[in-house]
């Protein structure tokens, strides 16, 4: 065998070798979840929220939308295009398209930009305490923590105490609005003072986030709580144009789910 062939077997047995070892690797964090976390951690809640699939309607898709968790043709969901930054992990349930956050602080972005857009998603909790949160149009791929002064969050934490860390709110910028307080027989009371809104673990809450210029509108569960012109507030310093779609995984011994996650560019 001359000198080139050899090289060129070495190469092909090098590439061999690699992509074992990716293999290897993927298949590590896909059954990693079942794991207990090392290190003393608290090892992350895997209940998996039962019920139907959810996907993305025709009437969404005729508008625009498209799902940002994919779908094999011959069934099962996947998470192409997403990627992975910091502690933690996100596992996917391949039958039922649902994202469970693990460990943390870290952030499943995905890998298309958007500018002007409307984000659709469902999500619920494994505990009241439960935190997370969606990140908007983050500038650059992920390196370290110095997204978070960059970009915006829409927080899910019920039990934070204070408005603009609650579920809802642009995290440390802008408070959700809130309801007024229900009496006894149902009927509400405008001038009552207001209350925080719940949202129950073991449920799924709809959130539609549109971020158009500066405006950043919030809906949770059919219900306007966010409608703010946004400008650098809180731990926020600047936000670009456009950027990444981001989800945060935060805590060991609490879960967050999201599924059925479908945007629409609007620029």
């Amino acid at each position: 065998m001359n000198t080139q062939k050899l090289i060129i077997a070495l190469v092909v047995l090098a590439a061999a070798g690699l992509g074992l070892m990716t293999y290897t690797q993927d298949r590590a964090v896909d059954e990693s979840a079942a794991e207990p976390a090392s290190d003393g951690q608290e090892a992350a809640v895997t209940q998996v929220p039962e019920g139907p699939v959810a996907r993305i309607t025709e009437e969404e898709l005729a508008d625009g939308f498209v799902p940002l968790i994919g779908e094999w043709e011959n069934g099962g969901f996947n998470k192409h295009g997403w990627n992975h930054y910091g502690p933690g992990y996100f596992t996917l349930d391949h039958e039922a398209g649902i994202l469970t956050a693990h460990g943390g602080m870290g952030l499943l972005w995905h890998s298309e930009l958007y500018g002007d857009f409307v984000l659709r998603l469902e999500f619920d909790t494994s505990v009241p305490e439960s935190n997370s949160g969606i990140f908007l149009r983050v500038p650059n791929v992920p390196v370290s923590d110095d997204y978070i002064y960059h970009s915006f969050e829409i927080q899910i934490h019920d039990t934070a105490p204070e408005a603009i860390h609650q579920t809802g709110a642009v995290y440390d910028a802008e408070a959700p609005s809130t309801g007024a307080v229900q009496h006894t027989g149902g009927v509400f009371d405008a001038e009552a003072p207001a209350r925080h809104r719940k949202h129950p673990p073991g449920q799924w809450h709809d959130m539609e986030i549109s971020f158009v210029g500066d405006l950043i509108t919030v809906i949770l569960n059919g219900e306007k709580v966010i409608d703010w012109h946004a400008e650098p507030r809180g731990k926020v310093e600047d936000f670009a144009e456009q950027g990444f779609i981001g989800l945060q995984n935060h805590d060991w011994d609490t879960a967050v789910y999201f599924r059925n996650i479908r945007v629409k560019k609007l620029d």
